[in-house]
């Protein structure tokens, strides 16, 4: 016997927090082991109160035979004795299920609290059917649209005309074309005599967007403007007196819109790229200035990383969801591989023949600089390709510590073929789109996430020509490393890429630490516990929406710990 544990028990003692009974293994914290925190709760849970005050609604506990809150703590901790060890490891014990489902039902709550909140506000309640909208949309397409463009403008143009404001989440795949649906959306809140917004996290992506706006809404004379924190002084200071007095139409920048001195003429609608990577508070400081003017804004979320159902019930629970499922015509599937590093000679005969051939091609690292982790970088690689394997070629080099003006310079260069071959880091993972490029050679391949593989990916394959997509990694990586590496090779469906991620990360870092911050969940698991996500969040929905449960909401809503109070004002932010 290895560390045995004994306790000694006295003839009057028949109480023992570990003898006889199942016990719970806990985590050590700090210097306090296992058996200590078993015996610290143990003594807690003997003096609970006899009656806690519990949050669930009566009539969903009698519903569903949960326990009551004081003897599913209890039985949680210390289980009785015929409860099942396969079913208490799987969280799949009374006690655990009626926890799990207690803090979903919570969250849950508050999405659907701030749902209704978000509908009693007024919008500018656009006209969509007149002729001169129609006659603009037609204007500005470049292309014929696909149908599921058309059926995701249809969903959101049924929002725009409702007086309450859209909150709408619209999930594509890379490349899905969900820059011109906001776009069509944007000219439809001008030609109602508003101002649109769309925010992106990166500056690279700004620019990307002010350029492709630019060309699509040239035809119909509309005025865009560009506002982000590279720009020198004095072109701010013009820019946002444009945005003042209602000259410019359409407003696409960064952080740099949520400033201060940034005042709208009338805001109408917002859309917000990559919504994941902006903080809550950022995002309510763009709807405040379009509540200063008496109205709230239609506000499009857009994401490119494709969301789990799990995921999206989450996050993004309190949004309504358009899926882009369908890629425009013309664009001819990616070819994905693996290699090792020993071949590499290989991968830059090809990519030459690829230039050789008129195209272009991005090399990516994961880091700037050379590091400790041994990790091949963007800098390094960028002499030794432009010097040793590519000296006749024109090499670029981007990262993320060039100023703005200097990323736009490389980025134009590289449009206009003037750069051949583009060393970067994942500064490029979003947004940057050049027909072009047909090969995306991505070094140490097994360091990045599956999702910034996919997003980096989507770079190329954006023309009508074959792509190659080619993954370079160490012979020997982790199990985990492999995996995601052959999800790539094995498909190019975002979201089935998504769901690996998920499995291989799980929830708490599928969306790093702000996102998952802000969730928080102590014993819940969205993806172990989706069956009861579901039912959890259709029992909070109707208990918001149900006028004749009003008095059970009140009651709820009186009971709740001072951890969900705080998490109900989060909500409300978001």
């Amino acid at each position: 016997m290895v560390n045995p544990q004994l306790e000694i028990l006295s003839t009057e003692e028949i109480d023992s927090a570990e003898m006889g009974r199942i016990v719970p293994v806990y985590e050590a914290v700090g210097t306090f082991g296992t058996r200590q925190i078993r015996r610290a709760v143990y003594a807690t849970l003997q003096n609970l109160e006899p009656h806690i005050p519990d949050p669930l609604p009566r009539e969903l506990l009698a519903r569903f035979r949960y326990p009551s809150r004081r003897e599913a703590l209890i039985a949680a901790h210390f289980p009785p004795h015929d409860e099942s060890l396969e079913a208490l490891n799987l969280f799949r014990s009374p006690a655990q299920q009626r926890l799990i489902f207690e803090e979903f039902f919570l969250y849950q709550l508050s999405l659907a609290l701030k749902r209704k909140e978000t509908r009693k506000e007024n919008a500018v309640q656009f006209r969509v059917r007149e002729e001169k909208v129609r006659e603009a949309l037609k204007r500005i397409l470049p292309f014929k649209p696909t149908g599921a463009q058309k059926r995701v403008l249809a969903e959101i143009a049924g929002d725009l005309e409702k007086p309450a404001p859209m909150n709408r989440l619209l999930q594509g795949d890379v490349g899905s074309g969900k820059t011109i649906v906001a776009l069509e959306a944007a000219v439809i809140a001008i030609e109602n005599g508003c101002q649109a917004v769309l925010m992106a996290p990166t500056e690279i992506l700004a620019v990307q967007h002010y350029l492709s706006a630019r060309r699509v809404l040239a035809p119909g004379g509309y005025r865009v403007e560009l506002l982000i924190s590279g720009l020198k002084p004095a072109e701010k200071s013009a820019a946002r007196e444009r945005i003042r007095c209602g000259e410019a139409q359409l407003v696409i920048g960064t952080h740099a819109l949520i400033e201060e001195q940034v005042e709208f003429h009338r805001l109408g609608f917002v859309a917000i790229d990559e919504q994941h990577r902006f903080g809550v508070l950022q995002r309510k400081k763009l709807m405040d200035k379009a509540a200063s003017q008496g109205h709230a804004p239609h506000v499009l979320v857009l994401t490119a990383t494709p969301i789990p159902r799990t995921l999206s019930l989450t996050l993004y629970g309190d949004l309504d969801v358009s899926v882009l499922d369908e890629l425009p015509p013309g664009r001819t599937p990616i070819e994905t591989r693996m290699t090792t590093q020993s071949h590499l000679p290989g991968v830059w005969e090809f990519l030459r023949r690829e230039v050789a051939a008129g195209h272009q091609g991005y090399v990516v690292y994961p880091v700037i600089e050379e590091s400790k982790l041994e990790l091949k970088a963007a800098m390094e690689g960028h002499e030794r390709l432009s010097k040793t394997i590519f000296p006749a070629l024109k090499v670029g080099l981007l990262h993320g510590r060039l100023s703005s003006e200097e990323k736009e310079e490389v980025m134009q260069r590289f449009r206009q073929n003037e750069i051949q071959i583009l060393v970067t880091t994942t500064v490029v993972e979003v947004g940057v789109d050049v027909p072009n490029a047909t090969v995306m050679v991505i070094e140490h391949a097994e360091r990045f996430g599956l999702a910034q593989l996919h997003q980096l990916r989507g770079r190329i394959g954006r023309g009508a020509q074959k792509s190659h997509c080619i993954l370079v990694a160490p012979y020997r990586m982790t199990d985990d490393g492999r995996a995601r590496l052959e999800t790539m090779v094995r498909t190019s469906n975002g979201f089935e890429i998504a769901e690996t991620d998920l499995q291989l990360r799980g929830p708490g870092e599928f969306f790093g630490t702000r996102q998952s911050g802000e969730i928080g969940f102590h014993l819940a698991n969205p993806l172990r516990d989706r069956a009861l996500l579901e039912s959890a969040r259709e029992e909070a929905f109707l208990l918001v929406e149900d006028l004749t449960k009003k008095e059970a909401l009140e009651r709820t809503l009186g009971l709740l710990p001072g951890e969900w109070q705080r998490r109900y004002h989060l909500a409300r932010v978001g």
